[in-house]
């Protein structure tokens, strides 16, 4: 894990990149701060969001609620409270393991309804920054200095170079730069069924 390091750290190290001043908490009262406060949860999001990073991954059964669902299903089950993205990445009929995946489901907020009597999911977590490994967190560093570059220092050159840093040229469907070798540090950890899933959407993008 990335040892220290906090929103506002990641923050500052990429404003550095940047010339710009570090902060000490998104409400110090400068500019920069506010800038990083209403940007960096949603490229927290995005970044996090772009890859099945093994960090984020779990696993677990569902509760299923005592409320039954309108119509059509039968059972309403409540979804992880620290799901990202709001879907699970699939869903399983059954606690064996060899349970197949099943497509019979429906997502209504944050409950699954279907008519199977047990589910598990497989979802990606919101993680905190003290759970992310150094890879993702230079990566989001590069993402934020791509994305504080404009406001910040008011050249667009800048965040050009930023981005391609991150995440490529645009030949490289924004699938190069530094976030090629995240996930190829990840992928090391991770089953050849995540990363074939993975390969295969990047294709169909």
């Amino acid at each position: 894990m990335a040892e220290g390091d906090t929103d506002v750290s990641i923050c500052s190290q990429a404003l550095l990149l940047l010339g710009a001043n570090q902060i000490t908490s998104f409400s110090d009262g400068t500019a920069p701060s506010s800038v990083c406060s209403v940007l960096y949860p949603r490229i927290k999001s995005q970044t996090l969001g772009m890859y099945h990073w093994s960090f984020t991954l779990s696993k677990t059964t569902l509760a299923r609620l005592t409320s039954t669902p309108t119509n059509y299903y039968r059972y309403a089950y409540q979804l992880p409270s620290d799901m990202f993205l709001g879907v699970p990445r699939v869903v399983y009929a059954s606690t064996s393991l060899s349970a197949p995946n099943i497509t019979e489901y429906e997502i209504q907020g944050s409950q699954l309804l279907t008519n199977e009597t047990t589910i598990v999911v497989d979802y990606q977590r919101l993680v905190s920054e003290s759970d992310m490994p150094s890879y993702f967190t230079q990566l989001l560093i590069y993402q934020m200095a791509w994305h504080l570059a404009e406001p910040i220092t008011d050249q667009i050159t800048k965040a050009d170079y930023w981005r391609s840093v991150a995440l490529g040229t645009a030949s490289e469907n924004m699938r190069g730069g530094f976030f090629r070798q995240a996930i190829n540090i990840d992928g090391a950890g991770q089953s050849k069924t995540v990363i074939a899933d993975y390969l295969l959407t990047e294709v169909r993008s």
